[in-house]
């Protein structure tokens, strides 16, 4: 199983070929990750758009707790030359946690354990 972030998400919604395997899948991410997707919609579709996908958009969202969110924040700390995002991090922190593989495109988790990168 996998986590599932934000660019992720997109480039399936998109039709990406190269993430045609997941597409069938269960999303699991967390709210943050369905924060963004909402804003990416908003911004780029309008909120029409965005308000539909949102009412039909299904995922298991995991709980951030405070711990993990202590240690996303270390993380990007102890990664701080990489520019991570914070809703990456706690992602990220929420794979390893649940034992899932972390899916993402971001070129800044390419070589960490436990990532599945897809471009």
């Amino acid at each position: 199983m996998y986590f599932f972030d934000t660019y992720a998400i997109i480039e399936i919604n998109k039709g990406n070929n190269a993430y045609e395997e997941f597409a069938g899948m269960q999303v699991v991410a967390s709210i943050l990750n369905l924060g963004e997707l909402y804003q990416v919609y908003l911004r780029e579709q309008g909120k029409e758009t965005a308000d539909k996908w949102f009412a039909t958009f299904t995922a298991e969202l995991l709980e951030i707790t405070p711990e993990v969110m202590i240690k996303a924040v270390y993380f990007r700390f102890l990664n701080k030359k990489k520019n991570l995002s914070l809703p990456d991090a706690i992602g990220y922190v929420l794979a390893l946690k649940h034992r899932l593989k972390f899916l993402t495109g971001d070129k800044e988790f390419k070589d960490l354990p436990n990532v599945e990168f897809v471009k």
